[in-house]
C-alpha cells in the first residue's frame, strides 16, 4: 500500500509510516549484529576481531548505497508527488543503471585493493588474513548491497514502508540460519559469516526488485518512458553525492579511529567492534526516522505544500525521542550483559572496553536522534551544502579528542570524543534547518 504524505494524516497514520522504516533498518542490523554475535561465540575472539577490523572500511561502502538510496528517493518522492508517474518510472530505470554501473566498479576496486586497505589501517598480523577474507567476500556481494537500498529507497519514496520490512525479516532469518550452518555447524569461521549475508542479501535485493518492476508497471499502466534520462541522473547525482561524501567523511574519520584502536590490540579490537556494532544498531535506527523524514519533505515540496515539514518534523522528533529510550536503557544500564551477547567469560578486558564505550555515548542518543531527522529535512529540501557542512566539525573534534586523550585514558579516551563532535554537528543541523524553513515557507 502506498502513503501519500502530501495529504492530512493523523498522528497515528504518520506513525504507521515511519514504524516499518524503522523495523527494517532494526532487522537489517539485527543480523550484521548476529555476524559478529555467532563469529564471537563460536569462531572466538580473533575471528570477531577480524570482523570488526575491516568495519570501517565497510561503512565507506555501506556509504555509496546509502547515497545511492538517498538521492533515488528524494527525487522519486518528489516526482510521486507531483503525480508525475512518466517521469518517476524513468528516474527509477536511471537509477538502476547509474548504481549498477557504480557497484561493478566498487566490487572490482575492492577485490583490487582490500589487502592494502586492511594493511592502511594497521590491522595487527593475527587477524589480518581472516579480515582480509571477510573484506573480500565482503566486496563480491556489492550490487547486490546497492541494489537492495536502492530498491528501499523507492519503496520509501512512493509511501510504503512496509513492503521493504517483509523483505528484511525474511533476509535476517536466512541470514541468521546460514550463520549458524556454515559457522557453528560447518566451522568456516570468518568465511562462513560473509557467504551467510552474501547469499541471504542476494536473495533479498532480488525479490524486492521484482516487486518494486510489477508495482511500478501498475502505478504508470505501462506507460513507455526513457530508461535513462539525463536530467534525472544530475538531479539524483546532486542528492546522492553529497550524501555519500557526507557518510565517507564520517567513515574516514573512523577509519583514523580504527587505527589509534587497533594500537591496543585485538582485545581492545574485539571489545570495539562488538560495541561499535550495537551503537550503529541504534544510529541506522535514528537515520531511517530521517529517511522518511526525507521522503515526507520532498513530496511535500513536490505537491506545493511546504508549510506541512514542520507538522511532520515535529511528530519524527517525537518518535525518534521515544526510540532512543530502549537503546539509552540496554546500552547505559546493562553495557556488561549486551557485550557478553558477542562475547563469553574468558573475554573480560574485551567486555570491559566495549561496555565502557556504551556507557559514555549512549546518553547522547536523545540527541544525535534529534540531529539525524534534522538532516531528514536538509536532504529533502536538496539543502545538500548546508547537510555536508554539518558533518565537517563531527569529523575533526571525533579524531582531535581520540588522539589528545587516548595517552593519558588509554582505549576509554578514544571513546570519549564521540559526544564532542555529535554536540557540534547537531548545533550547526539545528541552526541551518531553522534557514532552510525560513526560505521555504
Amino acid at each position: 500500500m502506498n502513503t501519500d504524505l502530501t495529504l492530512d494524516h493523523s498522528e497515528n497514520k504518520l506513525w504507521r509510516f515511519l514504524l516499518p522504516m524503522l523495523l527494517s533498518v532494526m532487522f537489517q542490523q539485527f543480523y550484521n549484529i548476529a555476524d559478529s554475535m555467532i563469529a564471537g561465540r563460536f569462531a572466538g575472539e580473533d575471528a570477531l576481531a577480524a570482523v570488526g577490523a575491516s568495519y570501517p572500511i565497510t561503512v565507506i561502502f555501506m556509504a555509496f548505497a546509502t547515497g545511492s538510496n538517498l538521492g533515488s528517493s528524494v527525487i522519486v518522492s518528489r516526482l510521486f508527488g507531483a503525480k508525475d508517474f512518466k517521469k518517476m518510472k524513468s528516474a527509477v530505470t536511471t537509477a538502476f543503471i547509474a548504481c549498477g554501473i557504480l557497484s561493478l566498479f566498487l566490487t572490482a576496486y575492492g577485490l583490487i585493493f582490500c589487502a592494502p586497505m586492511m594493511r592502511l589501517i594497521r590491522t595487527p598480523g593475527n587477524i589480518f588474513d581472516a579480515g582480509a577474507l571477510y573484506l573480500r567476500i565482503y566486496t563480491l556481494g556489492m550490487t547486490f548491497l546497492i541494489l537492495y537500498n536502492v530498491c528501499t529507497g523507492i519503496f520509501t519514496a512512493i509511501g510504503d514502508s512496509k513492503t521493504p520490512l517483509y523483505f528484511l525479516i525474511g533476509s535476517s532469518v536466512g541470514n541468521i540460519l546460514l550463520d549458524i550452518l556454515f559457522v557453528a555447524v560447518f566451522h568456516m569461521g570468518v568465511a562462513g559469516v560473509a557467504w551467510a549475508t552474501f547469499i541471504a542479501q542476494g536473495i533479498s535485493s532480488l525479490l524486492a526488485l521484482f516487486t518494486l518492476w510489477g508495482r511500478l508497471k501498475n502505478m504508470t499502466g505501462g506507460e513507455n518512458a526513457p530508461f535513462f534520462d539525463k536530467y534525472i541522473f544530475n538531479q539524483i547525482s546532486s542528492i546522492a553525492v553529497p550524501s555519500i561524501m557526507q557518510q565517507s567523511v564520517l567513515s574516514v574519520g573512523n577509519l583514523f579511529i580504527q587505527v589509534i584502536v587497533n594500537q591496543y590490540g585485538s582485545v581492545t579490537i574485539a571489545g570495539y567492534s562488538a560495541a561499535i556494532k550495537l551503537n550503529t544498531f541504534a544510529i541506522t535506527s535514528f537515520m531511517a526516522l530521517g529517511s522518511c523524514m526525507s521522503s515526507f519533505t520532498a513530496q511535500n515540496i513536490g505537491a506545493g505544500r511546504p508549510f506541512r515539514i514542520p507538522l511532520g518534523f515535529k511528530k519524527g522528533i517525537k518518535l525518534s525521542l521515544i526510540a532512543a529510550v530502549p537503546f539509552f536503557v540496554l546500552y547505559f544500564l546493562f553495557s556488561n550483559q549486551m557485550m557478553g551477547l558477542f562475547l563469553n567469560e574468558s573475554s573480560a578486558d574485551a567486555i570491559q572496553a566495549g561496555s565502557w564505550f556504551l556507557k559514555i555515548v549512549s546518553p547522547f542518543y536523545f540527541m544525535i536522534a534529534i540531529k539525524l531527522m534534522t538532516d531528514g529535512v536538509l536532504r529533502g529540501a536538496s539543502a545538500m551544502v548546508y547537510f555536508v557542512i554539518a558533518t565537517v566539525p563531527d569529523l575533526i573534534l571525533r579524531i582531535c579528542f581520540a588522539w589528545l586523550f587516548s595517552p593519558a585514558f588509554g582505549s576509554t579516551g578514544i571513546w570519549m570524543a564521540w559526544p564532542f563532535g555529535w554536540i557540534a554537528a547537531t548545533v550547526l543541523t539545528v541552526i541551518f534547518y531553522r534557514r532552510i524553513l525560513a526560505k521555504l515557507l
